[in-house]
């Protein structure tokens, strides 16, 4: 076949065509199911005991999407769009967004590990050296003051331990006061003057506009090591947290089933709400699990144990979907629940 110029000129047309289609990214974000692995290779306690059945770690694929990725997920279900600007504010490039995502799973491993110990009554200690920020909001007083990554060691002079002591202490000053914050950023310390103000919508709560991280040292024998890889989030918790716990512990908390569930747990051992619980329902199916733990958020219309129910009726699985508001929720239902066959 003889190509003409007309020719060279349609193919390179296509070819631009194809690839401004599949890598011209649009301002929007594709939420769908992930993966359901096994935990035994992410999570591995020193000496830990083996089980029979499993934990797993549900995931939700996220990504900016591309003109095809916009369009199959119009196309396809269980498959979300949200515009760019829910999923992480303006100005925050995707590595800033990615950091805050894997310090939010670092601190996720950290709770974990101290519910699981403190439960099988396993050796841990813990001391405090401040708090990170994580975030900080666009147009409230510590935009351009403070950056992610900071480290607050003290308050108008006061050590500060955890971010729940931070936010008490401005919770009982009000709009127009100034705080005085010790910060260590990039191992140099700096002092910085920051003015509270009332957040819109807020009941009239007054804040300088920071997302805090404590700031924990947790040493624990026998050691647990996580390898997460690049995963990020909160989500993770409850699962993890269990899996520590099945490997501390002699006896078998999964009795031979597939365990998966969902939910960000604090160091209390309380599980809160996730996002994406339904396409984790998907996820999970898929791989086979028997049973699957959701926030219940203490029976509230709409949770994310209502939403799990409803994606878990959708594509009509067996798979055992199990409200829980902590981890010993979870521990209860495991504890009773009949081997497998």
């Amino acid at each position: 076949m003889r190509f003409t110029k007309r020719h060279i000129f349609y193919f390179i047309t296509v070819v631009v065509i194809a690839f401004v289609l599949s890598t011209y990214q649009l301002p929007f974000y594709i939420y769908k199911p992930g993966g359901a692995d096994a935990l035994n290779p992410v999570v591995k306690v020193e000496g830990g005991h083996e089980s029979e059945g499993d934990m797993h770690l549900v995931t939700v694929r996220g990504g900016q999407a591309t003109p095809i990725q916009y369009a199959w997920a119009k196309v396809f279900p269980h498959q979300e769009i949200l515009p760019l600007s829910q999923v992480r504010p303006e100005g925050v490039t995707e590595d800033e967004y990615m950091h805050v995502q894997l310090q939010m799973m670092e601190n996720s491993q950290e709770a974990s590990t101290v519910v699981a110990y403190q439960a099988a009554e396993a050796d841990i200690s813990i001391t405090y050296e401040g708090v990170y920020v994580v975030a900080v909001v666009e147009e409230m007083p510590a935009d351009g003051i403070l950056k992610m990554g900071d480290r607050i060691t003290s308050i108008n002079g006061d050590n500060i331990e955890d971010a729940e002591g931070l936010i008490s202490y401005v919770e009982n000053m009000s709009a127009g006061d100034t705080i005085t914050l010790d910060i260590n950023r990039n191992d140099k310390q700096l002092t910085e003057e920051i003015t509270l103000e009332t957040f819109a919508d807020s009941d009239n709560k007054v804040g300088i506009g920071i997302q805090l991280v404590t700031d924990r040292s947790v040493q624990v024998n026998p050691e647990v090591n996580f390898t997460s890889g690049n995963i990020g989030g909160p989500s993770a918790g409850l699962m993890f947290s269990l899996e520590i716990y099945d490997q501390l512990t002699e006896s078998d908390l999964t009795k031979g089933y597939q365990i998966a569930g969902t939910g960000e747990v604090d160091y209390e051992g309380n599980v809160a709400r996730i996002g994406g619980i339904d396409k984790k329902v998907i996820a999970a199916d898929r791989e086979g699990c028997d049973v699957f733990f959701a926030p219940n958020e203490n029976g509230g219309a709409g949770s994310n144990y209502e939403i799990a129910k409803e994606a878990a009726a959708e594509i009509e699985t067996d798979m055992e979907i199990v409200p829980v508001d902590t981890f010993e929720d979870a521990l209860n239902y495991l504890n009773e629940l009949e081997p497998s066959n």
